[in-house]
């Protein structure tokens, strides 16, 4: 069982590293054995999640807007461990202007932050994997892999998170071309995705906590909607990521891999 889930002798980039998700999986990563690039906009908590890391980590700071960055990174990454054969795509989010106010209108809904949205979850992806993807390729191993994150929203209809939803649905529908393309023109680089349920973070903790650490009533509904009871905790997303990354997953692709607790699972009857 130990070979099946085994990351030695492989480079992990992990885009997005300084999130609560990103930074859970990078460290389970790391502790399956893989060398890990770790790449975010802010250089601070990246260095500080590099030294937890140990030698066999990389920092490099960089927006996943910015292409010219991202080649850099490539080149740096490959500089440093001579090869790439996993990108985790984790770098994504919502904005509070995509979110629309509990009392706003559907028609009231900010076209410019939806843009924006879009741009960071489905180009943002788009943009690392067209970066690093000739790297994977380039790389001798027989099994590579690229991860993206997809959300109970691209499938589900959430109130008031519409745009964020829209450019989840997008990325799944992405997720799932790549890995048809990649697989029949045999590249060997199957693509996945996983699809969290409600996990709490910078991004939408006023959405599910109050100040006091008590559930909204959103919150609250969401909870009791999750058949095992709770939110998600960030390494609650690691053994599924690890998997898809290793030997273990070799003849899966093209696969959205919920992890919420049975959201998706239940009607609410």
């Amino acid at each position: 069982m130990s070979v099946l889930f085994d990351l030695h002798d492989r480079t992990a980039v992990v885009t997005g590293a300084t999130g609560a998700l990103g930074g859970a999986v990078a460290r389970g990563i790391a502790r399956a054995g893989a060398r890990v690039a770790l790449l975010a906009r802010r250089p601070e908590p990246l260095a500080v999640l590099a030294a937890e890391l140990g030698p066999e980590t990389l920092a490099v700071p960089c927006d996943v807007h910015d292409r010219a960055a991202l080649e850099a990174a490539r080149a740096a990454v490959v500089d440093r461990f001579g090869s790439i054969e996993l990108l985790l795509a984790f770098a994504g989010g919502n904005v509070p202007e995509a979110t629309l106010a509990p009392d706003a209108s559907a028609f009231d809904l900010d076209l410019d932050a939806v843009r924006t949205v879009v741009d960071l979850n489905l180009l943002g992806a788009l943009g690392s994997i067209s970066a690093f993807g000739p790297a994977l390729a380039a790389s001798p191993a027989d099994d590579r892999a690229i991860v993206t994150v997809s959300s109970m929203a691209a499938t589900r209809a959430l109130t008031r998170v519409g745009g964020y939803g829209a450019a989840k649905a997008a990325l799944e529908n992405m997720t799932r071309w790549l890995a048809v393309e990649l697989g029949r023109r045999g590249v060997r680089i199957r693509v996945n995705a996983i699809a969290p349920g409600f996990f709490v973070g910078d991004q939408n903790r006023a959405l599910l906590l109050r100040p006091d650490g008590t559930p909204t009533e959103r919150g609250r509904t969401i909870v009791e909607k999750t058949p095992l009871g709770r939110f998600g905790e960030p390494d609650d997303l690691v053994s599924t990521a690890v998997w898809l990354c290793s030997p273990g997953a070799r003849f899966v692709t093209g696969a959205v891999i919920p992890i919420d607790g049975g959201f998706s699972a239940f009607s609410g009857v």
